[in-house]
Formats: structure tokens, sequence, C-alpha cells
């Protein structure tokens, strides 16, 4: 079974959440890029992203769909909503790309919740593949 497809087996809701993920780890950095000021916070994101992404998989193919899953995103991303709350802070960040950084940290953020949630989890023991 693809990841892919253990993913499609999860309820709706998680499948709708996966999209909003998309859009704001991976699409809304893309903005990032249009201003001088805010590349940087645009590329951060998108490398941590895609870094942790391809964790997530390497890790779906050793060990199945299990919550220790989570475990890449907050390796990579809380040192990235770090950066972003830096950066948003900056004096020469105008009003949009602080708009767009604070929907990226927020997506990310409750992403990050229920990473958490997964991976303690999985150390007190909850092992067994999902699907």
């Amino acid at each position: 079974m693809t990841h892919e497809d253990s993913m499609a087996l999860q309820p709706a809701w998680v499948g709708i959440w996966l999209n909003f993920l998309l859009a704001g780890a991976f699409v809304a950095p893309l903005l990032l890029l249009i201003w001088k000021f805010s590349c940087k916070a645009g590329i951060v994101t998108l490398l941590s992203s895609v870094i942790a992404a391809f964790c997530v998989q390497y890790m779906f193919d050793a060990m199945g769909y299990v919550n220790l899953l989570g475990l890449p995103h907050l390796v990579f991303w809380i040192p990235t909503v770090v950066f972003l709350i830096a950066q948003q802070s900056r004096g020469d960040m105008t009003i949009w790309p602080r708009r767009i950084i604070w929907l990226i940290m927020t997506v990310i953020c409750i992403s990050l919740a229920f990473d958490i949630v997964d991976v303690v989890r999985w150390v007190l023991g909850e092992r067994a593949p999902l699907v």
C-alpha cells in the first residue's frame, strides 16, 4: 500500500486538512518570493517543507503508516516557525508578506499540534500501523 493509499483510507476531514496543509506549507511560501524582503522566508519555508516531506516518505517506506511520521515536521517546522516569527517582525516587512507569513505559521502550527500528539503516542507505545 502506498502512502497516498494509506492517507485515502483516513476520515474525510484528514483529506481536507491535507489540502489546507499543502496550500499553507508549499503554495503560500511561493507568494513570498514576489518581494525581495520576504524571499528568504519563502525559500526557507519551502526547503523545510520539501525536506520534511521527503523524510516522511522515507519513514513511510521503512515503517508504514505509523504515528512517528510526524517527527520530520517537528524537526524541520519548529525552527522554521521560529525563523518566520523573526522575519515577520522585521521593520521592512510590508503588510501582505506579513499576512502570508502569519497564514503559513498558522497552518504549520496546527499541523505541529497533530504531529506532537502523534509522536507522543508513538513514544508511549502506540507503534502499530494506523492502516
